[in-house]
């Protein structure tokens, strides 16, 4: 099974979970009109249908590439979890108002404990489900699943706390505690809602990831090759679970055609042996010229200028042409 396969029945699973626990929050209300459970049900409406459009986008995501998408269909996921960042926000904004209705009806609580025992059992369901979503969300690189887990696990924290306030109220018999969970909760489902949507919309406008970069950048110091003088222009470009990256390579100018593709493998399989087959390499080879002798330590008869000392890649000098900078500044 590839990963773009994983993804979908992952996901096709979590759809499916969603409508069951979905319906059974809605018993629980049925048996104890709690607003704080009420609000519980609402937020499973958006799993249920955030669920289904994050099924479908991973099957528009798993499609291959084609002559009108040459780096595939990726981009669906995060439109995807822009809509269930959308959701989780109107959902908590559907759980404020419930709240404010239901301070004018002031409708009475019952059979509490019939009602914990039913929410409880989704909680424990959700965070089962929702780990296991961000764990094959992340090793996948699967924004899709990975805003399905987190939404499951904040639904899993919400319930929790709803939870504790109906022990509470079982015990105090402060029955106006319960609008206060309420309105509690659609805060910060809101909150989590935005930070859903801000992820996605990164996605979208190629937010560099510099936590990946950084794991990239460690990775290439640490098994550097003599002929790889230096390394820049590189960026990196998000399609789902595929990672596009590309970089100049600076290699000696006496190198053929051959010697030169001979590096860029032994780059390609260093970060396919530590990133797996989510990244696509593209890497431009530059021949040195006199100015590179200065950061290069090789023993070279070609030598121009004497070494002054060799650069350590980090996330600055990576995405910059330090080719031109070096143009710019020759060793006098």
């Amino acid at each position: 099974m590839n990963t773009a396969q994983q993804n979908f029945r992952v996901q096709l699973w979590i759809s499916l979970l969603s409508v069951v626990l979905f319906l059974a929050k809605i018993v629980a209300y049925y048996f104890t009109h709690s607003l704080a459970i009420l609000s519980d049900a609402l937020e499973s409406i958006v799993n249920v249908i955030a669920g289904f459009i994050g099924l479908y986008s991973l099957y528009v995501a798993a499609k291959p590439k084609d002559l009108e998408h040459p780096y595939g269909h990726g981009k669906a996921e995060f439109v995807s979890a822009a809509v269930e960042g959308g959701l989780i926000v109107a959902a908590g904004i559907m759980i404020m108002y419930e709240t404010v209705a239901n301070i004018l009806r002031n409708e009475p609580i019952h059979q509490l404990d019939t009602g914990l025992w039913l929410i409880g059992a989704t909680a424990i369901t959700n965070f089962v489900a929702g780990s296991i979503c961000l764990r094959i969300g992340k090793k996948n690189n699967s924004l899709a699943l990975q805003a399905s887990g987190k939404h499951l696990q904040i639904d899993t924290y919400s319930t929790l706390g709803i939870i504790a306030g109906l022990m509470i109220i079982l015990v105090t018999e402060l029955y106006w505690l319960d609008k206060l969970i309420a309105f509690g909760m659609s805060v910060l489902i809101i909150y989590n809602g935005y930070k859903i949507i801000r992820s996605s919309l990164a996605g979208i406008m190629d937010e560099a990831d510099t936590e990946l970069l950084g794991r990239f950048i460690e990775v290439l110091n640490a098994h550097r090759k003599n002929n790889w003088i230096d390394l820049h222009n590189l960026r990196v470009i998000k399609y789902g679970s595929l990672l596009h990256i590309d970089c100049h390579l600076t290699v000696p100018w006496y190198l053929n055609i051959h010697e030169a593709h001979k590096e860029i493998d032994d780059l390609s399989a260093l970060i396919k042996q530590e990133f797996g087959d989510s990244i696509e390499l593209f890497v431009h080879t530059d021949g040195c010229l006199s100015f590179s002798c200065q950061i290069c330590n090789k023993n070279c008869g070609e030598r121009q200028y004497p070494f002054e000392q060799n650069i350590k890649w980090t996330l600055e000098n990576i995405i910059s042409d330090k080719k031109h900078q070096l143009q710019k500044n020759p060793p006098a």
